[in-house]
């Protein structure tokens, strides 16, 4: 099954950038996609994660798991965002053993919100 990685590119991370420049969130963006994208992971960019005020962010999600915000980012966390989506891909249900996890993933979790329940359609 395929999780998605959203990167919020409109993260300014306190920065005022100028015409033209690049936000900090777009410059993570690309580091994560230098890194390498992990087997069974989308890298998917978003307008706005809502977490202005935690740096750069991104949220990992997947159908049926448990999902996860994170913040306080910046392109020098690349490798540990891909390293801990390739961990999240490999969780069945998304929850990554504590140790497992790097320690940005440990540290600067901003939610954790329980799979959606399917509620199965009434009966006609």
């Amino acid at each position: 099954m395929t999780v998605t990685l959203h990167v919020c590119i409109t993260c300014r991370a306190g920065e005022t950038p100028g015409e033209g420049e690049t936000t900090p969130g777009k410059r993570l963006l690309g580091a994560i996609l230098e890194a390498g994208v992990p087997e069974g992971v989308d890298v998917v960019p978003v307008e706005c994660l809502s977490a202005c005020s935690q740096g750069c962010s991104v949220a990992l999600s997947a159908p049926g798991r448990w999902s996860y915000v994170y913040g306080r980012l910046s392109e020098t966390n690349a490798q540990d965002v891909v390293t801990g989506a390739a961990a999240y891909a490999a969780a069945p249900d998304g929850l990554v053993p504590w140790r497992s996890r790097p320690e940005i993933f440990r540290k600067q979790s901003l939610a954790r919100i329980p799979p959606v329940a399917v509620v199965p359609e009434a009966a006609e």
